[in-house]
């Protein structure tokens, strides 16, 4: 692209915000352009759940019809790609690819998500995405009333089996190594016959995907058919913060009701800026943003007019 072109917005990632985003965006005869890795978070699932119209459709199908729908607007444009470096401000960002290609943009869109830590349980990458999931919300329904082991600690243990008690009441916590609840905590659980196992995990058993048996190093084999766990996560691009966007007490790019970040001309969308980890929150969350994108440019091309 030739770096005379200046694009009205650059949007990192091509998840549900990020092509949510583009849709709105393209719609309103923007020129865009999306740079996604193309290595979503969700691509070891085999469903996305609780999308109205959408419940139940692949990770890789979602992303096949959204492209498909969005080339109906020629502004935008996709790229695989990864940003390494942004420079400039408001109204002329510059940005760089790990390829070596330049870009110029008004405004940029962070819809870049976040990554998974290594997980660091022997056994659990071979269940991630088939029968160990994060969020109940999502894949609940596929485990409802089976027998349950829920991979947590500390004060959110308790929360979480709240949670899943909706889902199933056959459920035993696990909590990899001393466990961190206090003692009301401990007799709430005791008294819903839901038992605390502190020991270490060794091995998470499965078979074909499916989980039967997380066993612990004390010898303890805690039998079931399905795992929630809390997962350990990063952000998706350390560009927002290399910018100076700060980050809320949750850990995820502080935006307000528009999606604007603290940096002028810089929005966050979808999982970079909730820790809800859903694709209809993060769909929506991209449509905001870009009319907040939308509404700016449009009040700036009209000040331009005199």
């Amino acid at each position: 692209m030739n770096m005379a072109e200046r694009l009205d917005s650059i949007i990192i990632g091509g998840g549900p915000a990020g092509m949510s985003a583009a849709l709105v965006l393209g719609r309103a005869r923007r020129n865009v352009l999306v740079i996604d890795e193309e290595r979503p978070r969700n691509r070891v699932t085999h469903a996305t759940h609780g999308f109205l119209t959408r419940d139940g459709i692949s990770p890789g199908e979602f992303r096949r019809v959204a492209r498909e729908q969005i080339a109906a607007y020629p502004s935008v444009r996709f790229i695989r790609d990864q940003a390494v470096e942004i420079a400039g401000s408001d109204g002329d960002f510059r940005l760089t690819t790990l390829s070596g290609e330049s870009y110029r943009s008004k405004k940029l869109l962070f819809a870049s998500g976040k990554k998974d830590l290594p997980m660091n349980i022997p056994g659990l990458e071979d269940v991630y995405g088939r029968s160990a999931f994060v969020c109940p919300f999502c894949d609940g329904w596929e485990l409802r009333d089976k027998p349950l082991a829920l991979i947590v600690n500390g004060p959110h243990a308790l929360h979480f089996a709240k949670l899943v008690s909706g889902w199933s009441r056959h459920i035993a916590i696990c909590t990899n190594g001393p466990d961190e609840q206090v003692d009301e905590q401990r007799e709430q659980l005791a008294a819903r016959g839901i038992p605390l196992y502190a020991s270490p995990i060794r091995q998470i058993e499965s078979s074909d995907g499916i989980v039967t048996n997380v066993l612990l190093e004390d010898g303890t084999s805690v039998p079931c058919s399905g795992i929630f766990f809390a997962s350990k996560l990063a952000p998706g691009s350390d560009l927002p913060v290399a910018l100076g966007c700060i980050n809320n007490d949750q850990g995820v790019l502080a935006v307000d009701a528009r999606g604007k970040t603290n940096i002028p001309g810089v929005f966050g969308a979808g999982d970079a800026a909730t820790p809800m980890n859903q694709a209809i929150v993060a769909a929506s969350m991209g449509s905001v943003a870009a009319a907040g994108i939308v509404s700016e440019l449009a009040e700036e091309d009209w000040t331009n007019r005199i």
